[in-house]
C-alpha cells in the first residue's frame, strides 16, 4: 500500500505544453501514470501525446475530468498563481516541482493552503514515486523497486541515490516522497512520517535530511514519541562551513543553528540509526 498516491490517482499537469512539462508528462505516461488533463493558459483545445486534453484553466480541467492530483512545471514567476489556482479549483493534492520561487510568494501560498483542504508537496521537489504504481514528478522510475521502505527526503539527488542503493540490495520502496528543500514548503517530515507510521505496508522508514532549519530536530522529537517503526537517516552537509548555503535555499547554517551534528544527535537520541553515507542505508535497514 502506498501513501498519498497510487495506481488509480488521476493527474493534471500544469505547464504541460512547456519543455519540462511535456518531457516529464511523457515520462509519467510511459511509467503508467494516469495523466488525464493538462493546463496552459491560451493553449486550451490542444491535445498532448495524442490523448491528453489541454485546458486554459484548472477549473475548466476539473469541470471535464475527475482529478486527484496536479503537478506543476511552470516557471517560478508563475508558480504561486498556479498553486493557488489548483487549490482554489478543488484539487486535493498539488505537487510543485518548480524551484526558485520567492519566499514571499510561498508565504502567501502557505497562508492560503492552511485554510483549505489541499495538501502541497514542494516546491523545489522531485515529487512522489510509488514504485510499480505511479510516478508524479521527476523521480526516475526505473531505478526503484517496489517494497516496504518508506522514503522521505529534502534532497532530490540523494533521493535517487538511496532508491538505487536499495534496489541494488534487493530492497524497495512503498512510497518515496520528496518534500523539497526550500525554507517554506507545504508538507514536512512529520506529515510524511505520520502517514508512513499509519501505513500497514510500510515496515521501515528512511529519512534524508540536510543542514539548515530545525525540521529534522522536530522530526526526531516526533519519532521518539509516535513512531515505532525502524528509522534510518542520513543528514547531508556534514562538512559545510557555517554561513555557506549548500544546494537548497533552506540548507544554510546561521548563528550556530541548523548544524548537521545537532540533527544527528537528536535523531540518534530518538532511536534512529544514522548512515555516514547513503550507500550504508540498505545495510542499516537490514540490521533492523
Amino acid at each position: 500500500m502506498s501513501i498519498l498516491v497510487d495506481a488509480n490517482t488521476k493527474v493534471m499537469v500544469q505547464g504541460i505544453t512547456g519543455r519540462e512539462g511535456l518531457f516529464h508528462t511523457r515520462q509519467m505516461l510511459d511509467y503508467g501514470t494516469l495523466v488525464v488533463a493538462g493546463v496552459t493558459p491560451g493553449k486550451g483545445g490542444e491535445i498532448i501525446a495524442n490523448k491528453i486534453p489541454v485546458y486554459d484553466t484548472c477549473k475548466g480541467a476539473l469541470e471535464a475530468n475527475s482529478i486527484d492530483c496536479s503537478v506543476i512545471y511552470v516557471p517560478a514567476a508563475f508558480a504561486r498563481d498556479a498553486i493557488l489556482e489548483a487549490a482554489d479549483a478543488g484539487v486535493p493534492l498539488v505537487i510543485c516541482i518548480t524551484e526558485g520561487i520567492p519566499v514571499s510568494d510561498m508565504m502567501e501560498v502557505r497562508a492560503y493552503l492552511d485554510n483549505v483542504d489541499c495538501r502541497l508537496i514542494g516546491p523545489n521537489c522531485p515529487g512522489i514515486l510509488s514504485p510499480g504504481e505511479t510516478k508524479i514528478g521527476i523521480i526516475p522510475g526505473h531505478i526503484a523497486e517496489k517494497g516496504n521502505v518508506g522514503i522521505v527526503s529534502r534532497s532530490g539527488t540523494l533521493t535517487y541515490e538511496v532508491l538505487y542503493a536499495l534496489a541494488q540490495k534487493g530492497l524497495g520502496a512503498s512510497t518515496c516522497v520528496g518534500i523539497g528543500g526550500d525554507p517554506i514548503n507545504g508538507t514536512n517530515f512529520i506529515d510524511v512520517l505520520d502517514l508512513f507510521q499509519n501505513d500497514p505496508e510500510t515496515k521501515k522508514i528512511v529519512m534524508i535530511g540536510e543542514i539548515g532549519g530545525s525540521d529534522e530536530e522536530l522530526a526526531a522529537d516526533y519519532i521518539s514519541k509516535f513512531v515505532d517503526k525502524p528509522v534510518v537517516s542520513f543528514i547531508a552537509g556534514q562538512t559545510a562551513p557555517p554561513g555557506k548555503r549548500m544546494g537548497h535555499a533552506g540548507a544554510i547554517v546561521e548563528g550556530g543553528s541548523g548544524m548537521a551534528s545537532d540533527k544527528i544527535e537528536a535523531l540518534m537520541n530518538a532511536g534512529a540509526l544514522i548512515a555516514n553515507h547513503p550507500e550504508e542505508i540498505p545495510e542499516l535497514l537490514a540490521s533492523r
